[in-house]
């Protein structure tokens, strides 16, 4: 605590020198990681029709494209995490957007499914690069009373990402009729750009040797266990768990879903895939304003998750476009976007502050495992029934279970809180 009182005021010190405050560049800066990350993602989605008819797939493999990209993705979350904690974070965050991007156009090159699907694993391995270091880095840049809309403006890149990655592909193979694959191309260069821009950006303050064998000497080590010792990081871990695995339910099958059982031209489908993002970004910073002003997230959580399993099961349920287009932006204000940061916050909450990079790391690791089994259990539920709309209804279930666990977040026991305990159950 009293290493945390010592450097408040020198933050303070250093942004009044600057026009713009640290923290304001920092929310900036990881807002372009998200909108680059997400963009990239998204442009395989309106052309998976294509990469089947290509390679001759079913549609649990076409599934499997995408869960072998999160599985490199998740995979990656934790490592990534532990080194950003003891090596540096922006050493870690840096390379990993540039990487990103160069094996994004690499993977528009390959020749054969299996060279296809090994670029786009590296593509979600150097992703991975991205989520702990980067909220570690904002939690300790952004001042504790804009954390939650912080989080959630960092957040919104994420809706940029989505829409800018179905327009391009779209966009340049649905209405200028080029290949497929140009899509990779064209997304890579903004995001090796954005990582340039990433490197010139970011200040992170090195640790000493003293401070280092200080954290050493005061048994301040990165302990994963400690991390499920936590009652509330448990608990939100859960519900990220379920919020993800029904975002990847939108996201990767949405296309394909507007394209072949609603009979949709793909000039259509990217404007009414991206209602979710775009309808997310308003949502997510009203509700991450109430979470801040009220000091409390499980209220805020208990409206959007329930709101968030009307609206995922609404979108298959009823055949009215009307509905439809009210679904997905009914999910896209109380979705997963949206109900991230107030769930980032609870980490803040809760997380050892000597383990931000850390913490994150494994909550983003569980959260997306729910994006690995996502893609291909949807899919694989498609060639069972015949039908979409199961894999819509088995989000629907879990959001149910997400719901019961966000309930159960104690606003007392929050170690990072003023005024809160501080033992954990």
């Amino acid at each position: 605590m009293a290493k945390a009182a010592t450097e408040i005021p020198v933050k303070e010190q250093n942004e009044k020198k600057t026009l713009i405050p640290y923290w304001v560049k920092i929310v900036t800066i990881f807002f372009l990681g998200w909108v680059a990350i997400y963009a990239t993602r998204s442009v395989l989605n309106p052309v998976m029709d294509n990469i089947q008819t290509e390679f001759g797939l079913s549609t649990s493999t076409l599934g499997l494209i995408s869960s072998i990209f999160f599985l490199g993705y998740a995979a990656m979350n934790v490592p990534a995490g532990m080194l950003g904690d003891k090596i540096g974070k922006k050493r870690v965050v840096v390379p990993g957007v540039i990487l990103f991007g160069i094996f994004a156009a690499l993977t528009g090159m390959m020749p054969t499914f299996f060279m296809f699907i090994t670029m786009w694993a590296m593509v979600g391995i150097f992703q991975g690069f991205y989520y702990g270091p980067s909220y570690g880095l904002s939690s300790e840049s952004i001042p504790p009373k804009h954390i939650t809309v912080g989080s959630a403006i960092i957040n919104s890149g994420m809706a940029f990402g989505i829409s800018i990655g179905y327009f391009i592909s779209s966009y340049t193979v649905g209405e200028l009729g080029m290949s497929w694959r140009a899509p990779f191309y064209i997304i890579a260069i903004p995001v090796i750009l954005i990582g340039l821009l990433m490197m010139w950006v970011i200040k992170e303050k090195r640790k000493t040797k003293a401070e280092h064998q200080a954290e050493v000497d005061s048994g301040e080590k990165v302990k994963l266990g400690d991390l499920f010792k936590n009652r509330n990081l448990v608990l939100s871990y859960i519900v990220i768990f379920t919020a993800i695995y029904a975002f990847f339910v939108v996201v990767t099958w949405m296309p394909y879903y507007l394209q072949h059982a609603r009979g949709i031209t793909s000039g259509s489908v990217a404007f009414i895939a991206s209602l979710v993002p775009w309808a997310a970004i308003p949502g997510s910073i009203l509700f991450s304003w109430i979470a801040d002003r009220m000091g409390k997230r499980r209220p805020v959580l208990l409206v959007m998750m329930p709101l968030s399993i009307i609206a995922i099961i609404s979108i298959v349920a009823f055949d009215s476009m009307w509905v439809l287009y009210a679904s997905l932006i009914g999910y896209g204000i109380f979705g997963k976007i949206s109900t991230n940061p107030v769930l980032v916050a609870v980490v803040a909450d809760n997380a050892p502050k000597h383990a931000y990079s850390t913490s994150f790391g494994v909550y983003n690791f569980i959260g997306m495992c729910g994006s690995i089994l996502a893609p291909y259990i949807t899919g694989f539920l498609t060639d069972v029934t015949g039908s979409l709309n199961m894999g819509f209804y088995f989000a629907g279930f879990l959001l149910i279970i997400g719901t019961i666990a966000a309930a159960m977040i104690k606003e007392d026991n929050r170690p990072n809180v003023e005024g809160a305990a501080t033992a954990n159950n």
